[in-house]
């Protein structure tokens, strides 16, 4: 027997404790309790240690993180490098000739191969880097010292389909994640009261469907939500409880239900998933009628975005553009944008290509540059990630007599803000604008360097299933490290 034990009956008793003895023990309990409220808000503090949950990081940054928030800009059907970012004078020399006599022509989409056709618009160089940018672009060609423009990208799929899957998921086959549904597993939103991915539809959903903004194997709270980008934004935001107590109450009796559900068959990701988008629903009545009322807006902003322009999809485009930062100013930390309708086809031009692609840019090159103006006067692109990609490029032969066809093999993405070098040319295709040459890299790097930049490893942000760690960019991808400071 311990000699030194002590039996409670030997015991001294203790004295009573004065008030102000009290109060002095209890100052730093209190101080704890407060900080541990304002911890569980992610918008207070990146818990690391937070399990998957509404809002809430799965593993959290794994290194410095450089881009809080990411707008895409995805230019739905594919925009042709040639005509915009990526000029070849050896098209304007051989315009008109047979491309099987000048290099090999691969399989193409259709197979209706013209000859080799010349840019229709001019080049210029641009800013202190002398970037050259079409004509298509004459208000983004403002903005070309933010850039980074990678010319030498390449997909593995020339199909709109699976390259859409492709460039959104890192899978050319259904049903896997979206880019965006990794990035807010893995780091959660910092906004309670607004979803964590967002889709702002300009009108046109892509091939694919809404898969492309799916969450896959991953929980169903990391889904994209669709908002459009004019009224109310999503269906059903006004209550149809005559008060606010008679719709808490209807939302606890189904959370109570839901309770005894997971009693008795045990938690299922489906019945999660909706408890926690019932109560995320509750909180948006406040949130989206507030983040999609642009009358607040001044009236030079507004103008600057395109709001005003006589071209409805630049004032569709322009409203989510503007959208897309007071969502990034309220912690929404996906936001993808999909084209608005032109009366023609998306980028897609296989026919009529300089009607087509002048409609396109005419719809998005204002507002475009009017968001990388306002995210850099108000000291948001330092912290926000710009990334603007089509599903693969155009050939440099004509489609017929005036349209191009699909071409994967080489075209130009660019990104701006949140930790990318800026006013720089990364990669290079043939002189031609075929086939990447220079510095070649694959959407796996693109994602890769994207969760980077978030200050996610991409090895690492894996989720089981089916017997296997899966990740976004699968077994492949590299960062790009030449293109961020």
């Amino acid at each position: 027997m311990n000699e030194h034990y002590i039996y409670p009956c030997q015991r001294h008793q203790p004295r009573p404790t004065s008030r102000r003895e009290m109060l002095s023990k209890c100052a730093a309990g209190f101080g704890a309790i407060a900080l541990a409220g304002l911890q569980s808000d992610p918008a207070f503090a990146r818990n690391e240690s937070l399990q998957s949950g509404p809002g809430q990081a799965g593993h959290g940054p794994h290194h410095k993180v450089r881009a809080k928030n990411v707008i895409f800009l995805y230019m739905d059907g594919g925009p042709s490098q040639v005509d915009t970012f990526d000029p070849k004078p050896m098209l304007d020399k051989h315009n008109g000739k047979d491309p099987g006599q000048l290099f090999n022509v691969e399989p193409t989409q259709f197979n209706n191969n013209g000859t080799v056709l010349a840019s229709p618009w001019k080049f210029k160089p641009y800013g202190e880097s002398g970037i050259p940018v079409s004509d298509l672009f004459p208000h983004v060609a403002e903005c070309v010292d933010e850039l980074a423009v990678v010319r030498s990208m390449t997909s593995g799929f020339p199909e709109h389909t699976f390259a859409n899957y492709f460039l959104h998921t890192g899978s050319g086959l259904q049903g896997r994640p979206s880019m965006g549904a990794w990035v807010n597993y893995g780091l959660g939103s910092e906004c309670q009261n607004l979803p964590g991915f967002v889709v702002l539809n300009g009108g046109l959903v892509p091939p694919g469907g809404l898969d492309c903004f799916g969450s896959g194997f991953l929980p169903a709270t990391y889904q994209g939500s669709v908002f459009k980008p004019s009224g109310s934004g999503v269906a059903n935001i006004t209550p149809a409880e005559a008060t606010a107590q008679e719709q808490r109450d209807k939302l606890d009796l189904i959370g109570q239900l839901d309770g005894l559900a997971a009693t008795q068959f045990g938690k299922h990701d489906s019945l999660e998933s909706a408890i926690q988008n019932y109560e995320l629903a509750y909180a948006m009545q406040m949130a989206v009628p507030e983040v999609m009322s642009l009358t607040a807006e001044p009236a030079h902003v507004q103008k600057m975005y395109g709001m005003e322009s006589k071209y409805q999809p630049t004032r569709i485009y322009a409203a989510q553009c503007l959208i897309a930062r007071r969502m990034v100013e309220q912690g929404v930390r996906f936001i993808e944008l999909t084209c608005p309708k032109i009366g023609g086809d998306r980028w897609d031009q296989h026919s009529n290509l300089k009607k087509g692609h002048e409609n396109n840019a005419r719809a998005v090159d204002q507002p475009i540059a009017a968001l990388l103006k306002d995210l850099k006067q108000r000291g948001m692109l330092d912290e926000t990630l710009v990334v603007w990609a089509g599903e693969f490029g155009r050939t440099p032969f004509a489609q017929g007599k005036n349209g191009r066809d699909h071409n994967q093999f080489g075209f130009t993405v660019w990104l701006a803000g949140g930790g990318v070098k800026p006013a720089m040319i990364y990669g290079a295709t043939d002189e031609w604008g075929y086939k990447a040459v220079e510095n070649r890299v694959e959407i796996h790097d693109l994602h890769a360097t994207m969760l980077h930049l978030m200050g996610v490893d991409h090895t690492r942000s894996t989720f089981r299933f089916s017997g296997r760690d899966m990740r976004l960019t699968d077994v492949h991808g590299h960062v790009i490290h030449d293109i961020m400071m």
